[in-house]
């Protein structure tokens, strides 16, 4: 079995060690050791019944994958900030896809992506690294996800969309086929997108429309191992 180690014990965080438990149930493959979170009010404890180990720090000190598991609307930039801290190859970093998931062979997943239960990739969709895809989600031909994208629960994007990095995608928000959002956009809970949407732009309504800038990056657009 692979030693793995989730960071950041929020929500998202549980929901992970989920998914890592039902491809244990399918098939063994993981020996989750636990969660590493900066927080000191969590080193030490459980959260979920699964052990805090400690900070960032001790991350050097393990034989481990790893999977980073944080981002939310209000701050959903933290997982590319927590990345570069960590500084591991791809290879260091586990795929986490549900076994009740639908990703055909067709479709390519990066290292650090976490998909969760009842998501479909229908055929030929390009997912980038350190994704996030929550329950009902619908990527249909020819899409491509840029890294650190998060996608809401029941979010669906119609064919040949793509998405930048770092955008988030509320949830059951849904996206016109052949439109584009920029990087480090949001699209806000139950948005249509009718039309192409800048990069570093905030989203929302029926049919969507821009309310404000985003919170961006001070190196917006930069990729998972991007040498910029």
């Amino acid at each position: 079995m692979i030693p793995l180690v989730l960071v950041g014990a929020g929500g998202f965080g549980r929901e992970a060690a989920s998914v890592v438990a039902a491809i244990n149930d399918d098939r063994s493959t993981y020996d989750l050791l636990g969660f590493v979170d900066d927080s000191p009010d969590l080193a030490g404890h459980e959260v979920g019944g699964i052990p805090v180990l400690g900070g960032l720090a001790i991350l050097d000190k393990l034989a481990t994958q790893v999977v980073v598991c944080t981002g939310h609307p209000g701050n959903y930039t933290s997982r590319r900030s927590l990345v570069e801290r960590i500084g591991f190859a791809p290879e260091r970093y586990a795929t986490l896809i549900h076994p009740a998931a639908v990703i055909p062979h067709s479709t390519q997943v990066g290292p650090g992506t976490v998909i969760l239960a009842t998501a479909v990739a229908t055929t030929t969709v390009t997912i980038g690294c350190h994704v996030t895809i929550m329950p009902a989600v619908v990527l249909t031909h020819d899409d491509v996800v840029g890294d650190y994208a998060i996608f809401g629960a029941g979010a669906k994007l119609a064919g040949g969309v793509e998405i930048g990095v770092g955008v988030y995608i509320g949830s059951g928000a849904l996206v016109r086929e052949a439109r584009s959002v920029g990087d480090w956009s949001l699209v806000g809970m139950g948005a249509v997108v009718t039309r192409d949407i800048p990069p570093g732009e905030v989203w929302a309504g029926v049919p969507a429309r821009r309310l404000r800038s985003a919170a961006m990056p001070a190196d917006p657009l930069k990729s998972y191992g991007d040498p910029s």
